[in-house]
């Protein structure tokens, strides 16, 4: 069905369901390959239409121009998605805070937290995140020359920032890494324990912000804190799911990014030599490998069509469903050349893993600063890395990792 609407574009078009939708994703949960579908979808020119486990079909986006489009036009509205069976990978439709907020709700509430994670005050955490990184690396060393990278660095580092920013003690880091997973995966989990876990989330948030109105701190809780409370800028409920949102979407991709990163590196070890030989290329790195690798094992958070939306030759109909699919976009070589090659000092890497518009990531300096300081640690400290055994990769996820990535150096 698949290569019948690839071969068969204009059947597809005008909006109308003219054949059955394809399985979605396409990309398998273990590895960091990107399936060659999304290549054949973007030279055929024209959308696909997919199903996913859960919630009506949609519209899918794999080209650049077209992503830039649906991220950065308001005629795509992703609070429609809370009123509609939106496609997803989990049974459960959840809240995802300010990533279900159109303009202007979304702009005010992306203005409250952008001004405590500008980049100037991003670069002046940047001495603690170097420090967290390498103390953590230094304990890892110190116990023998063997270590488990993802979960004893790769979550813990950004688990440790994120935590820091909210004010959450060291003591409740583990069970916030916890609720967390249990935001996105079930792998492990029965419905009613993953429920659980997101419950007492809520309710921990829920005591935080009650302990910041008692006694207020310099942390990022009280800034939201104040502004709910002296300044009347978002609901308390804003300021509830706003806040585990943050706390969510400050951790998830980097501890995933992190060992990433460094496996993608390991197995290719020049790369891995060129930045220890050129540390200042770093920064650069990161933006491609940010590019080049497919976070997801497909897309999600579908913006929905507010009027009759021309994309290519499909006429997207007032409200249907559209997917992007990032990854895919960040391989277009309509943008990018020689897409499927890692090239470190690529020159403006105008990738979208932050996303595009309304809904670009307001943490994305922190997340770049994490990422960057969690590679230059690396390098100083285990120039060395290698694979000791087999990578066990994360299970129904909607972010592809390593759960499991034993290394010695």
């Amino acid at each position: 069905m698949l290569g019948w609407v690839l071969a068969h574009p204009s059947k597809a078009q005008g909006g109308n369901v003219s054949c059955e939708p394809v399985a979605y994703p396409f990309n398998s949960s273990e590895g960091l390959e990107i399936s060659d579908i999304y290549a054949k979808a973007r030279e055929s020119g024209t959308l696909l239409r997919v199903q996913l486990a859960y919630g009506e079909p949609a519209w899918l986006v794999t080209r650049y121009a077209d992503a830039r489009l649906v991220y950065g036009d308001n005629r795509f509205s992703r609070s429609m998605a809370l009123e509609r069976d939106q496609p997803r990978q989990v049974p459960e439709t959840l809240d995802e805070g300010l990533m279900s907020m159109d303009p202007p709700e979304n702009t005010r509430l992306r203005g409250l937290i952008a001004k405590a994670l500008t980049a100037r005050r991003v670069e002046e955490m940047r001495p603690r995140i170097r420090s967290l990184a390498e103390g953590l690396l230094d304990g890892l060393m110190a116990k023998g020359d063997t270590a488990e990278l993802a979960a004893e660095y790769g979550f813990a580092l950004p688990g440790a920032v994120i935590c820091g920013l909210f004010g959450v003690p060291e003591s409740d880091h583990d069970d916030f890494i916890k609720w967390s997973n249990a935001t996105v995966s079930t792998e492990g989990l029965t419905p009613g324990q993953a429920a659980e876990y997101r419950a007492t989330q809520h309710e921990y948030m829920m005591n935080a912000i009650a302990e910041r109105r008692a006694r207020p701190t310099d942390d990022l809780l009280s800034g939201l804190v104040e502004a709910r409370d002296e300044h009347d800028k978002l609901s308390e409920f804003e300021l509830v799911v706003s806040s585990l949102g943050l706390l969510f979407g400050g951790y998830e991709t980097v501890a995933s990014q992190i060992p990433n990163f460094t496996l993608l590196l390991m197995e290719n070890p020049e790369e891995w030599q060129r930045l220890i030989d050129e540390p200042d290329l770093i920064p650069n790195a990161i933006e491609e490998l940010t590019r080049y690798v497919p976070l997801g094992t497909g897309a999600s958070f579908a913006r929905y069509a507010t009027e009759d939306i021309q994309i290519g030759d499909v006429l997207v109909k007032r409200g249907e469903p559209v997917l992007v699919s990032i990854g895919a976009a960040n391989r277009d070589p309509e943008q990018f050349e020689g897409p499927d090659l890692i090239r470190l000092d690529r020159k403006q890497v105008q990738h979208l893993g932050y996303g595009h518009g309304p809904h670009h990531c307001p943490g994305a300096a922190l997340a770049r600063c994490e990422l960057q300081e969690a590679l230059r640690a690396l390098t100083v400290k285990m120039p060395k890395l290698r694979l000791a055994g087999e990578v066990v990769w994360k299970k129904a996820m909607m972010a592809r990792a390593p759960k499991v990535m034993p290394v010695t150096w």
